[in-house]
């Protein structure tokens, strides 16, 4: 026979399911906004994870104080160092992501042919009548 203590008891326990459930689903929508974010900045997501920190209560664009979940992750540039970033998430909308410093190569600009102002004046010199 289901008594009001098993009730609770089994309530509880489907609560704590539904609750891990919509975690995982908040994480896999954070580990798509870091791999988006490190493909722009051609960045390499390492583990391709992203890992669960811990919940804090971290000030939103506003100011006002809000309760997120901050994740890491690691990325590298060269593939020989490892570097760590973080995720600030504030429900499912990812707020902020901070990367630590790293190196990176600046790459150059297609040289441009330099002419001299004198040999172009002579070659788009207009005639005159």
């Amino acid at each position: 026979m289901l008594t009001l203590e098993n009730l609770l008891v089994l309530m509880l326990f489907i609560g704590f399911a539904a609750w891990l459930w919509h975690n995982h689903g908040l994480r896999e929508k954070a580990l798509a906004r870091v791999k988006a974010h490190c493909a722009q900045l051609d960045l390499e997501l390492l583990d391709e994870n992203v890992a669960f920190k811990r919940f804090a209560l971290v000030r939103d664009a506003k100011g006002i104080r809000r309760f997120a979940r901050l994740y890491t992750f690691e990325f590298t540039v060269t593939g020989e160092q490892r570097h760590p970033g973080t995720l600030t998430q504030f429900g499912a909308h990812s707020a902020q992501i901070e990367l630590a410093p790293y190196p990176f190569e600046i790459k150059p600009q297609p040289s441009a042919e330099i002419i001299e102002l004198s040999q172009w004046r002579q070659d788009h010199k207009k005639r005159q009548p």
